[in-house]
């Protein structure tokens, strides 16, 4: 059944990133992406030269979304909470979302990182570029409560970069159990180190 969409790139986009959360990239041939969307592999060619670049976009869809996820957030609780009740909160909608089935995830760079990373250079790239991103976010919420005294005098760069990758490594360890123990170990270690 071919059925028409607005935006057929990113409809494809949107079907490989439900596909690829719950299996892997390498273990999603084409043919299943493209059954799963509902377009001729007329239509990938057109946009994506390759499963590579697909990925590629695919990555960087996803880095996209969740950036201006994060600004939203933080945007609309800007003067209303304080630096550290924002970026606790990052971490609490961080342990929910990655609390869902393993099929259910939606983290690409949990999903993917150890994956692709030898796969594909860029890919690589791109989720280096993205996460670096991410932690950049991050060091701007312990800046903001450093400022407002919420938090204690932490370097927000290497404070952002190591809880980034303390949650990371929860979400890893969370798969790997089947269970949220790691996620919950990481809230208590956060909270713990940005008391004042």
């Amino acid at each position: 059944m071919n059925v028409r969409h607005d935006n057929t790139r990113q409809h494809i986009l949107d079907t490989g990133h439900r596909i690829i959360a719950g299996k892997g990239f390498s273990s999603v041939g084409l043919t299943e992406l493209l059954n799963a969307a509902g377009v001729p592999k007329g239509s990938f060619y057109h946009y994506f030269e390759s499963k590579e670049q697909f990925g590629q976009a695919l990555l960087q869809d996803y880095f996209d979304r969740y950036l201006a996820s994060i600004d939203e957030l933080q945007a609309a609780e800007a003067g209303r909470a304080s630096g550290r009740e924002r970026l606790l909160r990052y971490w609490q909608r961080w342990r929910e979302s990655q609390r869902a089935d393993c099929s259910e995830q939606k983290c690409l760079v949990v999903k993917l990182s150890a994956e692709v990373s030898d796969l594909s250079d860029a890919m690589r790239i791109t989720l280096r570029d993205g996460t670096d991103q991410v932690v950049g976010r991050i060091a701007a919420l312990v800046e903001a409560g450093v400022a407002d005294g919420s938090l204690p005098a932490l370097a927000p760069r290497p404070t952002a970069q190591m809880l980034y990758q303390l949650w990371l490594g929860a979400s890893l360890l969370g798969k790997l159990h089947r269970d949220g123990s790691a996620l919950d170990n990481a809230m208590q270690v956060t909270e713990q180190m940005l008391s004042r």
